[in-house]
């Protein structure tokens, strides 16, 4: 029998998506956030009738055993994404910059996993899934995939830990992650690695796929397989949003926020099976799409039409540089004068240039996108348009994530982009859910 799917730290909800698209019924979860919450339950519960199967509360505080009665002999498979910014470089830049004694490894988040576990072993799980950011193999010199692995193992799982990259499963976003597989001995099954179905076209290694040879002195280390073997190449951002509308053709476009549930055509038919799966996901093709808002950066506008794609902080600035002295040109102001530095600061950004090289970032439309981080729901200046002169919007953030056309965001725009960059990409969850159903699915 299938087990059920417990669904912890689930955020908006891109890894139950991928095990529901997968075959799996997701019967319950936590999460956090309640903007998080209404969004997985109106994807994944409401739009088929269904009544809510997500808690809104703090796991550390919940009983691991409160959804035992939702489950019979089939057991469950406990997947999860615990939070990453006691992780992640931005994490721990974020927590310095609030004091001196606000170090990483004091952070409470870094140990939820504890409470992940916790929830694996009161319900006596058939199988584990858990992701998290590749910078959680160095917590103040601890492996935490590595310590996870050897828990699960002292309770009895065959467990072990790799680094999968989204771009390698059709994603159109190079987007590395640590990925936690575990299933129970007694099982007699083996969860194998997912078979990358795309790869680069390039003989450029990632970042992590530097370090892979120094993680095989790590026991439960599992090598990933080779991207290379793929046949399709990686998903371009062209790829991702060719036939989205149209929102702002050129820097002195009027402005419109437009609502998230306003609905838009498409600008042409799908030009690729990446289009035609986001418009086909839940089985009815998509004539329309919504969330086509993006954010007003009235006066960055024109540094955006100006920008070449694949444009940094640097070229942004000199930019406006230009910009400025071209305006400046016009009047007879003081260099340091309150009307000279009035102007200035209208025109050229203020954020320091030795620091802030990565800080704004033009897609190349011939490439997959960077990594979407949580931070969109701040800005977007780290991933704006390749050929329109705008910040993405929430629905090609969603398209970058691979969140399919119909995924409905009720919420505000700056939630919205905060749960698309903490999600785990559908198309990847997907494809690790396959290797687990097959695995139970054979005899």
């Amino acid at each position: 029998m299938l087990p059920k799917i417990i669904d912890l730290f689930s955020g908006c909800g891109g890894l139950a998506l991928g095990f529901e698209k997968a075959g799996f019924d997701i019967i319950a979860g936590i999460e956090l956030m309640p903007e998080c919450v209404k969004t997985i339950s109106y994807n994944l519960d409401w739009r088929y009738g269904k009544k809510e199967t997500h808690l809104c509360g703090d796991i550390t505080r919940i009983d691991g055993d409160i959804f035992k009665d939702k489950i019979g002999k089939e057991g469950c498979i406990v997947i999860g994404g615990p939070p990453c910014q006691a992780y992640s470089i931005a994490g721990r830049g974020k927590l310095r910059s609030l004091g001196e004694n606000r170090v990483n490894t004091k952070d409470a988040r870094g140990y939820l996993y504890q409470d992940f576990l916790r929830f694996v072993f009161n319900m006596d799980a058939r199988a584990v899934v858990m992701e998290n950011v590749p910078e959680s193999t160095n917590y103040g010199g601890k492996n935490i995939p590595q310590e996870i692995c050897e828990e699960l193992k002292e309770k009895g799982y065959a467990a072990y830990w790799t680094i999968l990259n989204s771009a390698d499963y059709g994603v159109p976003q190079v987007r590395e992650r640590v990925f936690v597989l575990g299933i129970k001995k007694e099982e007699n099954k083996e969860i194998k690695l997912p078979k990358p179905t795309h790869r680069s076209n390039s003989n450029c290694l990632t970042p992590y796929q530097k370090r892979l040879d120094g993680y095989r002195k790590f026991k439960n280390f599992r090598k990933p397989q080779v991207a290379s073997d793929a046949k399709l190449l990686w998903m371009t951002v062209g790829d991702a949003f060719s036939d989205l509308p149209i929102l702002f053709p050129t820097a002195d476009t009027k402005y419109k926020l437009k609502a998230l549930n306003i609905e838009l055509p498409y600008r042409c038919e799908a030009q690729n099976n990446f289009q035609r799966l986001m418009r086909n996901w839940y089985g009815q093709e998509n004539k329309t799409i919504t969330a086509n808002a993006f954010r007003r950066n009235k006066r960055d506008f024109p540094i955006f039409e100006k920008m070449q794609q694949g444009d940094n902080y640097i070229d942004a600035s000199n930019i406006a540089d230009e910009i400025f002295n071209n305006e400046l040109s016009l009047y007879n102001y003081e260099i340091g004068s309150e009307e000279y530095e009035k102007l200035k600061k209208k025109i050229v950004p203020q954020y320091d240039r030795e620091h802030f090289e990565n800080r704004w970032k033009k897609l190349d439309q011939n490439r997959p996108s960077h990594t979407l981080v949580a931070h969109l729901g701040k800005d977007t200046y780290s991933h704006i348009h390749p050929w329109e002169p705008r910040g993405i919007s929430v629905r090609e953030a969603a398209r970058i994530q691979s969140f399919p056309d119909d995924f409905y965001f009720d919420c505000s725009m700056g939630d919205a982009y905060k749960q698309i960059g903490n999600a785990v990409p559908p198309l990847l969850a997907l494809e690790v859910a396959k290797t687990i159903f097959k695995a139970f699915m054979e005899d």
